[in-house]
């Protein structure tokens, strides 16, 4: 009964949603490198051929050996990382890759996997009380190590970390862990926007409005004081660390977000040429390889970070919408089986591939239709690249197979 057979129990709604989205993604992709990038599309045939046998790996591997060796799985993860800064290669700026002749791997997109586990491994444990604060730093430090290793290479990538702290509030992390991080990126734009010292002030007034506001006996003056030093001194420091931080790309890609600089043929050249392409494609797009942008080449990495470009232009708002409720049934459909879970590993970890997921298709989307700064963030299954996709791959199948499993966790 351990394992009746390899494809006993899974769940056929998760991998038909999954399959249909890596068609999808490839025809987009044939569509979009046709007239400039030859093999491009070929190559993703490949990666996609190649996802065959490691789907078959993936759900022959008894679940519980995930949960045994996560730990194993996770260290291996950090030694990835670590090793890009002795032999990463730079690619467009970036030194997060392996380069083993013609073929690139990126370890940032199997280390979510990674994380993943080892959260839901840390969680699992009985003993573990998100209220201690030891427990927090130790928890928080699993989540931090990788985006430490990931940040002087891919920014973006390690954003995409940060969101799982989502389901630790969910196991329960105190809520003003969230709040802070809430909190602290408002305020940094709102720096970025207005002159600091209005900011302090706006940020003065709301927490005598709050203090004020509180319960008698739920007002503490000494509290309210610490929190506003402790506001005033992060505005304070923005300007620093947007000057010498952030890279200059960075910077000008918040610079046109926020409309403090216009530079549609320089940084703000993707952005612009995305939004022509999505509102070009109207109700019912222009048809099958029939996108004059996309056709033009005047999108920038339509292929990889803008390739829902190619969906709004040739497949209309319709299209479009279509791909966002196939993201969106995944991703329900993901957090109800997490739900269903006999055991804490694999409700965790399901929490956490929801997470991964959302973010991506969230952010992508959001930076494609010009109200998220461009970071380079994939859309899963439909961005081109082999270690995206594999790594996609890996995450949402490892979970298909715990779920799998379930009916032997009794």
């Amino acid at each position: 009964m351990k394992n009746q057979s390899l494809t006993s129990n899974i769940d056929w709604i998760c991998i038909i949603i999954y399959s249909l989205l890596v068609i999808m993604g490839w025809l987009n992709i044939y569509s979009s490198s046709l007239s400039s990038m030859e093999g491009t599309s070929e190559k993703q045939l490949v990666f996609i051929i190649l996802t065959i046998p490691l789907i078959f790996i993936l759900l022959y591997v008894d679940g519980k050996l995930y949960e045994k060796y996560a730990s194993l799985i996770y260290v291996i993860g950090l030694f990835s990382l670590a090793g890009l800064f002795v032999f990463g290669k730079t690619i467009k700026g970036q030194a997060n890759w392996y380069s083993f002749g013609s073929f690139g791997l990126q370890p940032s997109e199997f280390v979510k996997t990674a994380t993943a586990l080892a959260l839901a491994k840390y969680l699992s444990d009985v003993q573990i009380n998100l209220k201690d604060t030891n427990r927090q730093i130790q928890v928080l430090g699993i989540l931090g190590l990788p985006i430490l290793l990931i940040v002087p290479h891919d920014p973006g990538s390690a954003l995409i970390y940060c969101f799982l702290i989502i389901v630790l509030y969910r196991e329960g992390l105190p809520a003003w862990y969230v709040w802070t991080g809430f909190i602290a990126v408002v305020l940094f734009v709102m720096t970025l926007i207005l002159e600091p010292q209005y900011v302090i002030l706006i940020s003065l007034v709301v927490i005598i409005l709050i203090y004020f506001k509180s319960r008698l006996g739920d007002r503490n003056m000494v509290l309210s004081s610490i929190i506003f030093v402790l506001i005033s001194g992060f505005v304070l420091s923005v300007s620093y660390v947007f000057d010498n931080v952030f890279k200059q790309h960075h910077r000008d890609r918040f610079n046109i977000l926020l409309g403090k600089s216009v530079d549609m043929k320089g940084i703000g050249y993707n952005t612009n040429q995305s939004e022509i392409a999505v509102g070009s494609g109207g109700w019912f797009g222009k048809g099958f390889l029939e996108g004059t942008q996309t056709k033009g080449g005047f999108v920038p990495e339509q292929h990889t970070d803008y390739i829902f470009t190619t969906v709004g232009e040739e497949w209309g708002f319709v299209g479009s919408l279509f791909v966002i409720l196939m993201f969106v049934c995944l991703l329900l459909r993901i957090v109800y089986l997490a739900e269903r879970q006999k055991t804490k590993f694999s409700r965790v970890y399901g929490y956490c591939v929801a997470s991964i997921l959302f973010i991506h298709f969230f952010v992508n989307i959001a930076m494609v239709l010009g109200v998220f700064p461009t970071i380079g963030v994939p859309l899963p299954f439909f961005s081109y690249g082999g270690s995206g996709l594999w790594g996609f791959t890996i995450l949402l199948f490892v979970f298909i197979k715990m779920d799998a499993n379930k009916v032997n966790e009794w």
